[in-house]
């Protein structure tokens, strides 16, 4: 018995039928749209309603080229915000180092005019370092005696005076700030010419006017400069200013502070004034020639026995009122001797 297949699954016309008429089908369409072109918009609304379809399976290739583009420009961004901030580290470093220059510059320029109106010779100087001391106020300085520098030559800036050359070597030289506590400068006040003598205070940066009387005329805001009377800084350096002044009933004297104008903790670049300290020498001592030193001894052992003399003669009780008396003559006659020495006295004693 032949099997046939239920009507669900019977089959049309055969495969071979089937593709020949779909492609007899098809060359007819494309020569009547070769020819009429009729065709062009029905293939316009098909590419419209084909094109949601034609995205959603382009989807995923473009997700994955997008994420790999994704990843890439990430780590060139990565890349160029390190550079930046390499290159904003190394611009910041030379911006300070341009602004560091330009202050030196600005302060050489103020030396350089200052140096012009000064009545002596002067010499650029920088310093190194500050001393090791800390309970000291002194710094060091690149010249030294190579250079022509000695002891005791003043040191300004453009706004006053820093300090004085204590020590000096070969290239390098040290200065003791005007705010040491062994450093003193005599100074006046500009407005009414009255002179006195500043002293440091140490680590607190000031200077003291010490010895003042109460009623000095003296006020806040008075400029000091220098006198000039210690012939070693030249006369009107300008030195401080008045800070404040204090004055109480029951001292004598009044608390007056002073501020530095020069820029003593502020300055690389300082001036060294090549000052001729032409000081008078020294009074000698009072010459006593021999024949006076003879006479003075003399009148010594005289006295001497006087007085051991009225001792051996005189009552326990007035021995001390003696020895006194003693003493009191022998210092007497010891000091006119010690003081004048004349000649002619001298030979006088020797022919008696």
């Amino acid at each position: 018995m032949e099997y046939s297949p239920p009507p669900l699954f019977k089959q049309g016309a055969p495969a071979r039928v089937k593709v020949t008429v779909f492609a007899l089908l098809s060359i007819a369409l494309l020569v009547v749209d070769a020819r009429l072109h009729a065709l062009s918009a029905v293939r316009q609304v098909a590419a419209t309603v084909l094109y949601p379809f034609q995205m959603a399976a382009l989807a995923p290739r473009d997700a994955l080229a997008n994420m790999g583009t994704y990843f890439s420009s990430i780590s060139a961004l990565q890349k160029e915000v390190r550079e930046l901030k390499s290159q904003q580290v190394a611009m910041a470093q030379a911006m300070q180092q341009a602004q560091l220059q330009m202050a030196e510059n600005a302060q050489l320029r103020r030396l350089m005019d200052a140096r012009e109106h000064l009545p002596v010779r002067s010499m650029m100087s920088e310093i190194l370092y500050d001393a090791r001391d800390p309970s000291t106020r002194r710094v060091v300085l690149d010249r030294g005696s190579r250079s022509g520098v000695k002891l005791g030559l003043p040191v300004i800036d453009n706004a006053g005076v820093v300090g004085q050359i204590t020590r000096v070597f070969p290239f390098t030289s040290e200065v003791t700030l005007l705010t040491d506590k062994e450093q003193a400068i005599p100074v006046q006040v500009l407005r009414n010419g009255l002179r006195s003598v500043a002293y440091g205070r140490g680590q607190t940066g000031a200077l003291d006017l010490r010895f003042m009387p109460a009623n000095a005329d003296i006020q806040k805001g008075d400029l000091l400069v220098t006198s000039g009377i210690d012939g070693l800084y030249p006369p009107g350096l300008a030195v401080a200013s008045v800070a404040l002044v204090e004055t109480r009933s029951a001292d004598s004297f009044a608390r007056i502070v002073c501020r530095p104008l020069a820029g003593i903790d502020r300055h690389r670049q300082l001036l060294i004034l090549l000052v001729e300290q032409n000081l008078p020498p020294r009074p000698q001592p009072d010459v006593i020639d021999e024949k006076s030193a003879k006479l003075f001894k003399r009148r010594l052992r005289d006295s001497t026995r006087d007085t051991s003399a009225d001792d051996a003669n005189a009552t326990p009780k007035d021995k001390p009122a003696e020895e006194r008396k003693g003493a009191a003559g022998a210092a007497a006659v010891a000091a006119p001797a010690a003081t004048t020495a004349p000649a002619k006295p001298a030979a006088k004693e020797t022919t008696r």
